[in-house]
């Protein structure tokens, strides 16, 4: 017979003042960072006493970690589900998808994705070690992708992996920057971030 356990008030499953809590961070820390975001602050702005935060959180760092994590989760799945519906395409239109994807997902959900981008790597203290896997686990999926275009003959085998990896996701991070609603279009976008790695067939000239 199991005998059910009573979870601690951060183990509980999420609860929407938790969830406005890291709202309410996430919108903090992507206007003023790690260092700029206090307690005081994330607490004022939802209109709880800052103790109450310790109910669903331990400390600062802990909800930093959460937004962190959850910023680059959004951006993993949509990418993810991106590259399984078109696993049957050609590996270009796939990095298409992939980076259209990624700038969907960036910018609908830009409090937490800039907040992730800004936060890291935590002002003095080292990121939490799930941030950095949670980091690992999304650029393995770039790893993979630009494995897959090098194979297919779509990026020439010389060209260097990781640094294509980190030019790519820089650049397309970097558009919370610059990128406006109405201003760019992000499927256009896409496509043009995906000529800068790969040109199409037809654009290519002996």
């Amino acid at each position: 017979m199991s005998v059910a356990v009573e979870k601690s008030p951060r183990e509980k499953t999420e609860s929407p003042s938790r969830r406005l809590i890291l709202d309410t961070a996430a919108r903090l820390l992507r206007s003023g960072g790690y260092h700029q975001t206090t307690l005081r602050e994330v607490a004022e702005a939802v209109g709880i006493a800052k103790a109450s935060l310790y109910y669903h959180f331990a400390s600062k760092e802990e909800i930093v970690e959460a937004v962190a994590n959850d910023g680059v989760r959004f951006v993993h799945e949509a990418v993810s589900l991106a590259l399984a519906e078109t696993v049957e395409a050609s590996p270009r239109s796939r990095l298409e998808a992939a980076i259209c994807a990624h700038l969907t997902a960036l910018h609908g959900h830009g409090d937490y994705t800039s907040a992730s981008i800004k936060a890291f790597p935590f002002g003095p203290v080292a990121a939490p070690e799930s941030v950095r896997q949670v980091r690992r686990a999304y650029e393995d999926v770039w790893r993979d992708l630009i494995a897959e275009l090098q194979a297919s003959g779509a990026i020439p085998p010389e060209r260097a992996p990781e640094t294509l990896r980190y030019f790519l996701l820089g650049a397309l991070n970097g558009s919370t920057d610059w990128y406006r609603p109405g201003r760019f279009d992000i499927a256009g976008l896409a496509g043009e971030f995906a000529v800068l790695i790969a040109p199409r067939n037809d654009a290519v000239r002996p």
